[in-house]
C-alpha cells in the first residue's frame, strides 16, 4: 500500500502540481513550491515514503525459502526499484528542494527568475518522472507477488 501511495504522490506532481506551477511566474512558482515542500513533510508522508522501503524489503526478506520462491524475485525486484527511487530522491530531488528554500521569502528576493533557473525544474521534473515509473512499476511488481502468494496459499 505504502508504495502505491507513493507512485500516487510522484504521479500527481508529474501530471498535475508541476504542470500547473510551470505555468506560473517566478514569485508564485517559487513560493507555492516552498509552501508545497513544507507542507509535504509530515511523519505520515516520511513514514509512507519510508515505509515503501522497508515494507517491501520486509515482504522480500519473508519469502527466503523454499515456500515463497515464485513471490521473492517479484518482491526483491520492488525493494530494488524503489531503493532507486529513495536514492534519486536523496540525490537530486531533496538538494534542489532544499536550495528553493533557502532562497528564503520569495517577497523578499530580488532575483526570483536566478532561483528559478538554478532550481532547474526540468531536471527535478525528468527524476521525478523517473521516481514515478519506478515506484509504480515496483507497486505493479508486489501486487504480482501478492497474487502468486495467494496461490501459494490456497493450493496449501
Amino acid at each position: 500500500m505504502t508504495a502505491g501511495l507513493m507512485a500516487g504522490v510522484f504521479g500527481i506532481y508529474a501530471v498535475a502540481v508541476m504542470p500547473g506551477l510551470r505555468r506560473t511566474d517566478d514569485r508564485t512558482f517559487v513560493g507555492a513550491f516552498q509552501a508545497i515542500d513544507r507542507a509535504i513533510l509530515t511523519p505520515a508522508f516520511l513514514a509512507t515514503f519510508m515505509g515503501a522501503l522497508l515494507l517491501s524489503a520486509l515482504a522480500a526478506v519473508l519469502h527466503i525459502g523454499d515456500g515463497g520462491r515464485s513471490v521473492l524475485p517479484w518482491a526483491a525486484a520492488a525493494t530494488v526499484l524503489y531503493l532507486a527511487v529513495f536514492i534519486i530522491t536523496m540525490v537530486v530531488n531533496v538538494p534542489l528542494n532544499d536550495q528553493i528554500k533557502a532562497a528564503g521569502d520569495p517577497s523578499h528576493s530580488a532575483d526570483l527568475a536566478a532561483v528559478r533557473e538554478r532550481f532547474d525544474e526540468a531536471r527535478w521534473m525528468g527524476w521525478n518522472t523517473v521516481r514515478a515509473v519506478l515506484t509504480t512499476t515496483a507497486f505493479g511488481f508486489l501486487a504480482w507477488a501478492l497474487v502468486l502468494y495467494g496461490r501459494i496459499t490456497a493450493s496449501s
